[in-house]
């Protein structure tokens, strides 16, 4: 009787370990960016920017509006990205972009990075041309994080923990991802993609 007690009682201490491990919430997370970790395996240069690693981040300094993107297109996603802009930077993440010979905020969907955009109504944390911003947070000289659930149509934009963009109206529904420098000092320090 003890033996099948103690039998019992290992059983579920093995099974309740094995819940816990399968519902980690690191579980399906693939890393794009890591510092130097997947600079050239997961992305492609477009355009002119400077794009390199400095002090283990990726950063771009000069050039015009040019681009680091994915090498892989993504349909459904939630996708976290560590970054760092300068006050007078214009950055962005652009989002399922179906040609890359063809990059703009009209045919990708962009959360956007731009504290000092002219007109502010889709400036920082903003979905540029479909969701507005008001009281537009400032993202210049601190790292930040940007949290974006893309399902079907319907994207979500969080800025630090909180909501500023949502829209379900998505320009595309699959294309690759990227980041853009356009002003400033842009870096990225982790991106992180959960496909859906």
């Amino acid at each position: 009787m003890k033996r099948a007690a103690c039998w019992v009682a290992w059983v579920v201490v093995v099974l309740a370990g094995c819940t816990s491990m399968s519902s980690s919430p690191d579980a399906g997370w693939v890393t794009l960016l890591d510092g130097p970790k997947g600079f050239n395996e997961n992305w492609t240069r477009i355009g002119d920017a400077n794009w390199r690693i400095v002090d283990g981040v990726a950063q771009a300094d000069s050039g015009k509006n040019s681009f680091l993107m994915t090498k892989e297109a993504y349909g459904d996603f939630v996708l976290r990205a560590e970054f760092w802009v300068s006050d007078d930077a214009n950055s962005g993440i652009y989002m399922r972009c179906p040609d890359l010979n063809d990059i703009k905020d009209m045919n990708c969907t962009e959360a956007n990075i731009f504290d000092q955009r002219p007109d502010p109504t889709y400036g920082t944390g903003a979905i540029t041309h479909l969701s507005a911003i008001k009281n537009m947070p400032k993202a210049g000289g601190k790292w930040n994080t940007y949290e974006i659930t893309a399902r079907g149509p319907r994207i979500v934009v969080v800025l630090n923990g909180v909501q500023t963009g949502e829209t379900d109206k998505a320009f595309a529904l699959r294309g690759n991802i990227g980041l853009q420098y356009a002003a400033g000092v842009v870096k990225f320090r982790k991106v992180e993609i959960k496909p859906l």
